[in-house]
């Protein structure tokens, strides 16, 4: 008889996607006799990063609830044939726990297991817990956060810390991998990033301090990824500066791309953010500005409290940008001490493995 499967749920961005796939990876380690299947959304990053990775995987019809008379129609028809193919999936699987992620799709699989008395854990992944995950916790066996949830303080057992792949941590110097980029030797190097998504923000000021502030780039060179911005107009604004750069969608080895930096730009998503933290990259962080309670702010302000981070506000407006983002990441690109001196405070913090903790309460539920 099958040990059984555990189904890992969310989806939707690449935050949610990216510590599932870490915790999978610990419990092939530690349970290597449990299947490990993502009941996943269907959004076209999830297919993306779960392929690349060879996980098994299933889309779940989802969407987000709204008041709105038809909104709230469409809703429901999608939870209730979501919820169906949720149970589907788990009797197929025969699945013993779900772990939940986070994102629409969470909702209909969690109403399933629960009709089956299937154990839920609830991994939280933001400051701020979310409409699903808010639902989710009160049906869940057992909750944990990956991140303190100031404006809940109860609403998780424990703070674990954030569960990141094998894949997103660096295990060489600098300098080797900088030459598996193909990155110059003898430059520093800045990593702007956007997440999974991009960030089109981060790309017009980047483009604006080419332009404006082209002497600080000397001795540097960037890793940009761009997302599903215009690669070539911005290959063309780093040529036109005369800036060497290495401009890419997206990049599933991250430990690399973080492990060749000396300084990042990057959205404040809590994977984000955890990559930085245990890579020890001094970052300034730009939290994504369309949330209406900004919790990517929250993910960031501890380390930009203690000094081991810069968190700005990201107003849009490129030129706005530059006089407060831009300035932050000018100044720490001109000031090499400051910037080791950030180093050294990240790397004496004790480096926890949350993907194997939850993993470990995962397999104790299957169990």
């Amino acid at each position: 008889m099958s040990s059984g499967s555990i189904v890992l749920a969310g989806g939707g961005t690449g935050g949610h996607i990216s510590p599932g796939i870490a915790i999978a990876e610990r419990i092939a380690e530690v349970a290597p006799e449990l299947g490990r299947v993502f009941a996943c959304s269907s959004r076209p990053v999830d297919a993306n990063m779960l392929t690349n990775v060879g996980a098994d995987f299933t889309p779940i019809q989802a969407e987000g609830l709204s008041l709105k008379p038809a909104k709230l129609l469409s809703f429901a028809r999608s939870f209730l044939a979501g919820r169906a193919a949720a149970r589907e999936l788990l009797l197929k699987r025969n699945a013993r726990v779900v772990i939940a992620l986070g994102g629409y799709v969470t909702g209909p699989v969690v109403a399933a297991a629960r009709a089956m008395d299937i154990p839920i854990l609830l991994v939280n992944l933001d400051a701020t817990p979310g409409k699903a995950n808010r639902w989710v916790a009160k049906r869940a066996s057992r909750v944990l956060t990956a991140c303190a949830t100031p404006e809940m303080p109860q609403f998780a057992e424990k703070i674990v810390g954030m569960p990141v792949r094998r894949i997103a941590l660096s295990t060489m110097s600098r300098e080797e991998c900088r030459a598996k980029l193909g990155l110059e030797r003898g430059f520093h190097t800045l990593f702007v990033t956007g997440a999974s998504q991009g960030a089109a923000s981060l790309n017009d000021l980047m483009q604006t301090l080419l332009r404006t502030d082209r002497p600080v780039f000397g001795g540097w060179q960037v890793l940009h990824l761009v997302g599903n911005a215009d690669r070539a107009q911005i290959e063309r604004a780093y040529r036109e500066a005369g800036v060497r750069a290495s401009v890419v969608p997206f990049m599933h080895e991250m430990g690399l791309a973080w492990g060749a930096a000396d300084l990042a730009l990057s959205r404040a998503g809590a994977n984000s953010v955890a990559e930085a933290i245990l890579n020890t990259v001094p970052t300034v962080f730009a939290p994504y500005p369309y949330h209406a309670d900004q919790h990517q702010k929250w993910n960031a302000k501890p380390y930009h409290d203690e000094g081991t981070a810069v968190l700005c506000e990201d107003l849009i407006d490129a030129e706005k940008n530059r006089a407060t983002l831009g300035a932050a990441l000018v100044s720490l690109m001109g000031d090499h001490a400051k910037r080791e001196a950030m180093r050294a405070r990240l790397s004496a913090r004790p480096r926890e493995d949350a993907a194997l903790e939850i993993a470990k309460l995962a397999v104790e539920l299957a169990r």
